[in-house]
């Protein structure tokens, strides 16, 4: 297992191969995540733990948002903005194709977006 610091918390890779990679990402309350897409990456995310808010960029290009709680499970296709932010301190399960630094950040609370 490897364990990366973030900004808004950490994750901790759990399985990492050619074909695919599993993580929990561990976001604090009052964070969140970039606003983001990917070129190439696909990923599956599901609430373990906590709430959080999903804003997922819909085919007609609007972000819409929805609180998640656990067991609740979004798939998020390469090309769709999103955006992660923890209600309460929450644990999230993300699966998704190996592209790790397929990243395109819109905006960040952290100063990483260009």
């Amino acid at each position: 297992m490897r364990r990366v610091e973030k900004p808004w918390g950490h994750e901790e890779v759990w399985a990492e191969t050619d074909r695919y990679v599993g993580k929990v990402l561990f976001i604090r309350r009052g964070f969140r995540l970039s606003l983001q897409h990917h070129e190439v990456k696909d990923e599956h995310v599901r609430v373990a733990r906590g709430a959080m808010l999903l804003e997922l960029e819909d085919s007609q290009g609007q972000l819409v948002a929805q609180e998640m709680h656990p067991g609740d499970q979004r798939h998020i296709p390469p090309g769709r903005r999103h955006r992660m932010t923890a209600i309460s301190d929450c644990e999230v399960f993300e699966v998704s194709t190996p592209e790790l630094d397929d990243v395109v950040r819109h905006e960040d609370d952290y100063g990483r977006a260009p």
